[in-house]
Formats: structure tokens, C-alpha cells, sequence
């Protein structure tokens, strides 16, 4: 049985199979970055809303695990290079505070 789409997306960014240009400008900057801004939307709108404070900040949160995987992949990557994994580094943290 072969793994799921979901399973190969995770294992080959894991182990090194992607491409970094692949990995780094789309993955981690472009769709890492909007799924951020989204999540970061949705909170302040439910906020604004009236929903409670920990609500918005738990959707605001709740791509971390998932930047942290992009993090990871790109220091694991054997095409890394130190000015990559720097920008991956600041674009985490900016991630975290935006």
C-alpha cells in the first residue's frame, strides 16, 4: 500500500528529497507565508468579532508546528546553505510575531 499524498509531502521534505528551490522559495516562503497571514487574519477577525482573546491567539499559534517542520526541512536539506537557512531562520521568527 502506498503512503498517502499527505505522508510523501512531510517523508521528502524530511529526509532531503525535495529541491531547495522548491522547498525554500515556495514551501517555506510563499504557501508557509500565507498560511501564516491567513491564520493571522482569521484570528484578529475573530477577535474583532468578540470571540475570546485565547481563540485568536491559539489560530495565530497554530501553524507553528508546521513552520518549525519547514525549519527543520530546510537545516536538513543537503543542498542547505548558510545564507538559507539564515532567511529560514528570520522568516520563523518573523512568522512568530506577525
Amino acid at each position: 500500500m502506498a503512503p498517502s499524498p499527505a505522508v510523501d509531502f512531510f517523508r521528502l521534505r524530511w529526509h532531503g528529497a525535495v529541491p531547495m528551490r522548491r522547498l525554500f522559495w515556495r514551501d517555506l516562503l510563499l504557501v508557509g507565508s500565507v498560511i501564516n497571514g491567513v491564520a493571522s487574519v482569521v484570528g484578529l477577525a475573530l477577535l474583532a468579532g468578540g470571540a475570546p482573546a485565547w481563540l485568536a491567539v491559539a489560530l495565530h499559534f497554530a501553524p507553528v508546528p508546521y513552520n518549525l517542520f519547514l525549519l527543520l526541512s530546510v537545516g536538513r536539506s543537503p543542498e542547505r546553505s548558510t545564507g538559507v537557512e539564515l532567511v529560514a531562520g528570520l522568516w520563523f521568527v518573523a512568522m512568530l510575531l506577525v
